[in-house]
Order: structure tokens, then sequence, then C-alpha cells
């Protein structure tokens, strides 16, 4: 009998948790992941609203290949933050977006430097997606939500 091997999702969410252990940093990447989403799609935004929903469209296909739970939760975040983007004043959003993501950046890579270690996509590009996957995956944990 053959040892049953973890998910797909369950083995990228534990590779990610290993360089985000110290609480300073997943307290960073909690606040910094999120915003950094929003003001991705903010950029998008700017240039074309159907570039943001473009790019939320294709990031749910691949969380679907992941769970329908965590796709879902990323459908709710990700049509929270196109709301939003959509009651801002238009000639703002690119340069509320370009500070904050400037910003948070500074902020990720602060938390790494007190980690002590790298930030899992210069391994693997896959994991600027599954970031906001270990955000989720805590509120999930705390509300006994399976993914």
């Amino acid at each position: 009998m053959e040892p049953i091997k973890p998910r797909p999702l369950e083995s990228l969410l534990a590779t990610y948790g290993e360089s985000h252990l110290h609480p300073t940093n997943e307290v960073i990447h909690f606040v910094c992941v999120p915003v950094i989403a929003f003001s991705l799609l903010g950029l998008l935004w700017s240039a074309h609203p159907l570039a943001a929903l473009g790019l939320v469209m294709l990031s749910l296909v691949y969380y679907l290949t992941l769970s329908v739970p965590f796709a879902l939760g990323m459908l709710l975040m990700s049509g929270a933050m196109l709301g939003i983007l959509a009651l801002l004043p238009q000639a703002w959003v690119w340069q509320i977006s370009l500070a904050v993501f400037v910003v948070a950046w500074i902020g990720q890579f602060i938390g790494h430097k007190i980690e002590g270690k790298k930030p899992s996509f210069f391994d693997d590009v896959r994991y600027l997606l599954i970031g906001p996957l270990f955000v989720l995956s805590f509120l999930y944990r705390r509300l006994k939500i399976s993914y």
C-alpha cells in the first residue's frame, strides 16, 4: 500500500508556509498580500477594466484546478476589489494603485528580511498566486471551512 500523497494544493501551501513562519512576517503578509492583489487589479483597471477582469478570470481558472472552495473565496474577494475600483474616482486609480503596490512590496521584502528567507516566488512564479490562498487558508481554518 502506497502512502497517501498530499494534494497539490496542500503541498503548495506547505512549501509557501515554510518561508512564512515568523509571526511578524505572517502579519505583514496578511496585510500586504491582499493589498498587492488589490493594487495590481487597480493598475490593470486603470489601463482598461477588462484587463483586470481578465486577470481575475484567469486566476479563477487556476484556483478551480486546486480547490473549489478557494476559487469561490477568491471570486468573492476579487469581486469586492473590482467593486471598490469601480467606485473610486477613475483619475486616481492608477496613482493610488502604483503607490500602494510599491509600499506593499517593500513591506513584503521587509517581512522576508525578518524571516531570513527569500520569497517563495523566486523559486516558482506560481507562488504569486498561492500567497492569497495562504492568507485565505487562515480565515477558512478559523471559520472551519474545508478547502
